[in-house]
Parts: C-alpha cells; sequence; structure tokens
C-alpha cells in the first residue's frame, strides 16, 4: 500500500522541520563568544563587590587586583604584537606556557584565566565560583568546542600566574608577628580611636615588587624631627592640621575642603558605634579609586578589549609598587598620627573630618599611590584628559570632575589634610614619591615597547 500524497507531504515537513530543528541548535552552539571591554570590567568590577564585602587593606586590595590583570595580559600579548610581554618588565616573572591552537579565543582565555586568579585571592571564593559559572554555562551554549579550549589554556595559565604570585612572600608574612607599639617614645605610633586597631600590615615591605629593585628604592626624606615646640617645623604642621579642621569644619557640610575629604576617604576600617555595638561601613580601598577612574578613561577612550586589559594592568602594577614603598617607610618612621597629639596636647574633645586609618603616618599611603597611579594613566591617555568621576556614587557621594589625573592625584594628597589624618610632609613627600614609582614604571613597562 502506498502512502497518500497527504501523509508524503506531512512527512517531508516533519523532516525539514527536523532538520531546521538540527541547524538551529548547531547554529546555536557554534555562535562566535565575543568579548568587549565591558566584560572585562564587569569581572573586575565584580571583584571589587567582593573585597569591598571581605574588607581587605588597602595594601593586600592591591594585590588582588594586580595578579588577575597580569595573567589576562599576558595571554593577549601572545596574539598582539602591540602588547609587549610583561616578562621584560617583571624579572621574576617566567613566560606563560605558549597557546598551541591558532584558533584559541585570546580575550576568552583571558577572562578566564582573570576569574581563576581572582578566586584564589579572595575569602569569598564562592561569590566568584557563582559568577564564573554562570558565565561558563552562557559561553558553553553559545560554543561548547571553543569555550572548552579557551578554558584549558586560561586555566593551565592561571595556574602558572598562581604559582608565581605565591613566591611573592605574602604568605610567610601572614604568620609573622604584630606590630609592637612602642609607648615610651611620643614620637611613635599609637592606635586611634575608636576601634584602636593594631597596625596593618606591618611586614608588606618584605612582599616583592614588580619593577621597583627593593622595597626602599624610593625611601623618602625623613619626615620633620618630632618636637612639640612651638617654633618646631613639626610643632607647625601639627597645628596646620588642626588649624584647618576648625576652619573648614566651622563651614560645615557646604565646605568644598571636607566634599574632597570624604569623597578620597576609601578607608575600608571605618568603625560606627551604636550603644554597645561597634561595626564596620564597608568602602573601597584607595587602589580601588583608581581603578575606578581607569574604568572611566578606557571607556571614554572607547579602548578595545586588549587596551583595557592593558590599561588596568600597567595601572594596577604600579599600585602595587606604590604601597609596597609607602609601607616601607610608614613602618620605619613609625611616626605618630594628629589625633593622638592633638587630643593629648591642644584638645581632647577633638575629632578629625575622617577617621584615622590603623597604620603609622608618614609617608601619606593614598598620596604615594595617586601619585603612581596618575603618573601611569597620563602616560597611557595623556596629560590634558578631563574626566567625571563618578567612583564614590555607590557610596553616596556626588561626582567631581577634573581636568586630568594629576589634578585629582594633588587632590586626593591635600584631601589628607582637610580630613585631618595627616601632616603637611607626608602628603608632599608622599606624592612625589609616588611618581617616582609611577616614573619607574613607565621607563620599565613602556621602553622598547613592540
Amino acid at each position: 500500500m502506498k502512502p497518500s500524497k497527504f501523509f508524503k507531504s506531512s512527512l517531508n515537513a516533519l523532516s525539514l522541520c527536523s532538520i531546521s530543528l538540527v541547524c538551529m541548535v548547531g547554529c546555536v552552539s557554534k555562535q562566535p563568544i565575543e568579548l568587549t571591554s565591558s566584560d572585562f570590567q564587569s569581572s573586575v568590577d565584580h571583584i571589587t563587590d567582593i573585597m569591598v564585602h571581605d574588607i581587605f587593606s588597602p595594601p593586600v586590595a592591591s594585590r588582588i587586583y594586580a595578579y588577575p590583570n597580569i595573567a589576562a595580559y599576558e595571554i593577549l600579548a601572545q596574539n598582539d604584537s602591540n602588547m609587549r610581554s610583561l616578562t621584560q618588565a617583571i624579572e621574576h616573572l617566567k613566560p606563560i606556557p605558549v597557546a598551541q591552537d591558532t584558533t584559541l579565543n585570546y580575550p576568552l582565555a583571558a577572562l578566564i584565566a582573570h576569574i581563576d586568579v581572582s578566586k584564589a585571592l579572595v575569602f569569598s571564593e564562592e561569590r566568584v565560583a557563582q559568577y564564573r559559572d554562570s558565565l561558563y554555562q552562557l559561553w558553553s551554549k553559545k560554543n561548547k568546542a571553543a569555550f572548552n579550549k579557551a578554558k584549558t589554556y586560561g586555566l593551565s595559565v592561571a595556574a602558572h600566574i598562581k604559582s608565581w604570585m605565591n613566591t611573592d612572600q605574602y604568605n610567610q608574612t601572614r604568620t609573622m608577628p604584630k606590630f609592637t607599639v612602642i609607648t615610651e617614645d611620643p614620637s611613635r605610633w599609637q592606635p586611634t580611636p575608636p576601634a584602636y586597631m593594631d597596625g596593618i600590615e606591618p611586614h608588606w615591605n618584605k612582599i616583592r615588587p614588580f619593577v621597583m629593585d627593593s622595597a626602599s628604592q624610593f625611601k623618602p626624606v625623613p619626615p620633620p624631627s618630632f618636637s612639640m615646640e612651638k617654633n618646631s617645623a613639626f610643632y607647625k604642621e601639627l597645628m596646620e592640621v588642626y588649624q584647618t579642621s576648625q576652619r573648614i569644619e566651622a563651614m560645615g557640610d557646604a565646605s568644598e575642603e571636607i566634599k574632597m575629604a570624604q569623597f578620597w576617604d576609601c578607608n575600608p576600617y571605618v568603625s560606627v558605634t551604636r550603644g554597645h555595638l561597634m561595626f564596620a561601613t564597608k568602602k573601597i580601598t584607595p587602589g580601588a579609586h583608581w581603578i575606578g577612574i581607569t574604568k572611566i578613561a578606557c571607556n571614554q577612550a572607547s579602548l578595545d578589549f586588549n587596551e583595557t586589559v592593558g590599561a588596568y594592568t600597567h595601572t594596577s602594577m604600579a599600585i602595587f609598587d606604590a604601597f609596597i614603598s609607602c609601607w616601607d617607610e610608614k613602618y620605619r618612621s613609625n611616626l605618630i598620627r594628629p589625633e593622638t597629639l592633638i587630643n593629648q596636647y591642644i584638645d581632647e574633645n577633638w575629632k578629625p573630618v575622617l577617621q584615622t586609618p590603623p597604620f603609622p603616618e608618614y609617608s601619606s599611603g593614598h598620596s604615594v599611590v595617586s601619585g603612581a597611579a596618575s603618573t601611569v594613566l597620563t602616560e597611557i591617555f595623556g596629560d590634558d584628559f578631563s574626566f567625571d568621576d563618578d567612583t564614590e556614587v555607590p557610596y553616596g557621594l556626588p561626582i567631581r570632575s577634573f581636568e586630568s589625573f594629576n589634578q585629582a592625584a594633588q587632590e586626593a594628597a591635600i584631601s589628607r589634610m582637610y580630613g585631618g589624618i595627616h601632616y603637611r610632609a607626608a602628603i608632599d613627600v608622599g606624592l612625589q614619591q609616588g611618581i617616582n614609582v609611577g616614573q619607574t614604571m613607565i621607563e620599565t613597562l613602556f621602553s622598547n615597547e613592540p
């Protein structure tokens, strides 16, 4: 018995539908996985949110930014003649495994490596894993074969970078003794209210830098000699902090200086006391603020994926070395904070505009980091790069506008005086200290570029 024309027609239609369905599924599974700069920025932003949640100190936060960026950068540098391998700048970084597959999706492998190294550096690993798995699922659905190639290679590079990272003395410094407070010497740092925390990261100068030859390469001049004599340079700087705070606080919230201080606070250790309870308000670190500025600049300049990774990497490396340089001096000079002296000798009820962070005063960390980051960003984007900084908007602060990265760095530095947490010498000397770090970073990273 022959099938009817209707049956044959239906069978043909069903076959065509099946073929179309197979084609559609096949096409979906073989879509190109195209990444943009925003994909990389989203990954960095996610890690920043986790760092704020986990409350990492400013020096440690700089490490969490730098190593994942380097992993991503080194992968991209293999396939981009405009990107110079960092092995030429960082003597102790060995070349990563070479990609053998010519069809490798380099940006995808770079992002996978970035996420994997980041996961190894934070406390809340499960939050990174959830973010990673959601992306893995998306990429696998688009093109499973391309994703698997990128994943295999990206994770191999991540393992290489993590192995190198684990030799930078960070793990060893976790077991070193706490900082010993010297109470007999009135010039030495004392824990400050309200939490009276121990000194943070007293052994950070033992961390291996990227391009500096040592933590002390840019050792600044010593601070003014401690003296409570009214005609001494030190006492005059102390009174400048006190009198400045008195003047700007009299103006209230309308004071531009107070707005500057609040905008550049970036203190992840701010403690709030309510009744018998004390808790921390979570904020980004100084390094995170400059990473935020890097994002703004990349978007404004319409940088592509590779260029964006390059800007983030070079800036984060400068921030990393800047913290090592600064912390080397902080625990060498071990200078007392203005708040302690003002309360002891001038005004027992005085409080700074900002909460004093838990480590010695000289030199100013924000000044050093801002000098280094602004110098590298100026090299990348130019000296007259104006921008609107909305980095602090999530923390309830308005946008501030700057004509250049250097102007932003100068404001960040002087804001520490307005905040009542640094003397002028720590600000001025610290800013130049950071500029020196940044200039060395430029000379090392950008000399003899391809």
